[in-house]
């Protein structure tokens, strides 16, 4: 059957440039191609310089398209030959996929039976930059006829792969400000509505300390039991500074693994390890122009301590697997609920990090410091709870659970308080409040703990004894509704990684 040349020409560029996504373009020109010449496969590969290997972008057959990230491997020489235009000029025709060494890769790739090929070498400015390939079963099956009309697509497959490629990094950057808008919008959600309940009394040293460093760029390490509001402060410490229009990035050290921290925090380039498929900004490069608040920074590993004294010192950090230097500006608020002095002593924290975060330090009094502020956080807690349920009206506690409160000396602090009021919200029933876990069978557990915890020599003692008794109150559970966990404001899985180090036991070995 003949082939009119340009009817071929109009249908292809009609079809090829007719979609930004090269995948429903592909299988457009595989319906029209498939009508006129022989074909079992359309493929749309491109030349990664930078890995020096083929990419399959796309595939066509009788059954559709899809997209493709399959990567073609090179030897060592191809990737010099695969520029030659001498050798390999913009269109062939192979009898036998096999006979050429570049195609025979592709084809050993795609597990293809004998088979003939057209291709077409796309070129950008001179560059070689892909392929655009016909394929189809057995030798010798395309005729010079069909290699004259094949090369007539080629500078409009050329342009089509371009537009696709300039559109793939469109969408990349879309998500990725997509993302960054996400994690905002998340972080001002959790700040949103925040008061700085106890401000005026069990707070009030605490606020003073704030008020004096916010507008400085000075690190500021926070110090304090779980539970006692570091977080809440750190916001307040980014809100009245400077940078209060800038992001402030907020990051759990201690519920990262360890092998993913130096990429959430620092970033990675694309193929810097496996799974790593895109170039990624870490923490530090969001928080540029705001600030970065690393919670439970005595749990980061050796090496990333390494690279944090690093932005300390010289405002600049390295992707992972990247050689770029890129400059952050970024204020750095950390805090810890262990003794950092000691764990430098012990050799597990970097004494020069430890000196460069403790600049000025500020310690949060636990709340069985600051009763006073009891009745004010509950009643505090009592509406935010209230509005977030939708309920009709404000619930009021039965009289004497204030005096009862105030007995308890709350191991998990302000976020214990507020995990009992949600929950004595949903268990009211339209009666008064009563906080059952304020008084009763977890009273006596709490003032022995306190006791205990007075006779202890080592932060790590006290934190092991803390677990203990509110493991002991969520009955044994860490995780789920009432758990430990839960009770402390702590991740799970965080927990659990310090119940190991400390030594608690839970689940099975707890109940042996």
């Amino acid at each position: 059957m003949m082939i009119n040349e340009s009817q071929f020409f109009r249908e292809v560029s009609i079809r090829i440039c007719g979609s930004l996504e090269i995948d429903k373009a592909l299988v457009s020109c595989f319906e029209y191609v498939s009508r006129v010449m022989p074909v079992d496969e359309l493929i749309i590969t491109i030349y990664d310089a930078e890995f020096k290997c083929l990419k399959n972008v796309a595939i066509a057959d009788a059954f559709g398209a899809h997209l493709s990230s399959e990567e073609i491997p090179l030897t060592p020489l191809q990737p010099h030959e695969i520029q030659n235009t001498e050798r390999f000029p913009r269109v062939r025709k192979l009898d036998n996929a096999l006979h050429d060494p570049i195609i025979r890769r592709l084809a050993e790739n795609r597990k293809w039976p004998p088979a003939s090929v057209l291709v077409n070498r796309l070129m950008i400015e001179g560059k070689y930059v892909g392929s655009f390939l016909a394929m189809v079963k057995g030798e010798a099956r395309y005729t010079e006829e069909d290699l004259n009309v094949w090369a007539q697509v080629n500078e409009t497959a050329a342009i089509a792969l371009a537009n696709h490629l300039q559109y793939r990094e469109v969408v990349r950057v879309k998500d990725l400000l997509a993302d960054d808008k996400r994690y905002f919008q998340n972080e001002l959600r959790k700040g949103a509505g925040q008061t700085m309940v106890g401000a005026d009394f069990g707070l009030k040293d605490v606020m003073e300390k704030v008020r004096r460093v916010a507008p400085l760029l000075s690190p500021v390490l926070l110090l304090g039991e779980t539970g006692t509001g570091k977080e809440a402060i750190a916001n307040a410490i980014h809100e009245l500074s400077p940078r209060n229009s800038g992001p402030l990035i907020k990051v759990n050290c201690g519920a990262i693994p360890e092998t993913l921290i130096d990429s959430e925090l620092f970033g990675h380039e694309k193929g810097a390890f496996t799974g790593a498929i895109a170039q990624k900004r870490g923490r530090f490069e969001r928080a540029d122009g705001g600030t970065i608040f690393l919670d439970e920074v005595s749990e980061l590993p050796p090496q990333v301590q390494i690279r944090l004294l690093r932005v300390l010192q010289e405002k600049e950090i390295e992707r992972v697997g990247g050689q770029e230097t890129i400059q952050v500006n970024v204020r750095i608020l950390s805090a810890t609920n262990r003794d950092l002095q000691r764990l430098v002593e012990k050799g597990l924290f970097r004494e020069d990090l430890y000196f460069r975060l403790n600049i000025f330090p500020i310690a949060l009094p636990p709340l069985r410091e600051r009763k006073n502020d009891i009745p004010s956080l509950v009643q505090y807690f009592i509406q935010k709870k209230a509005k977030e349920m939708a309920l009709s009206g404000i619930p009021v506690f039965a009289p004497g659970e204030v005096n009862r409160m105030m007995q308890y000396d709350w191991p998990g602090n302000v976020r214990e308080l507020e995990n009992m009021v949600e929950r004595a919200i949903i268990l009211a029933r339209g009666d008064c409040l009563k906080f059952d876990c304020a008084a009763g069978e977890n009273e006596p557990k709490s003032r022995e703990s306190s006791k205990q915890v007075e006779e202890t020599k080592t932060l790590d003692e006290v934190d092991a004894l803390h677990i203990e008794a509110v493991l002991s109150g969520a009955g044994g559970r860490v995780s789920g509704k009432g758990g430990a966990a839960e009770l402390l404001g702590v991740n799970p899985n965080t927990l659990r990684h310090r119940m190991r180090k400390l030594g608690v036991s839970f689940g099975r070995a707890r109940r042996h």
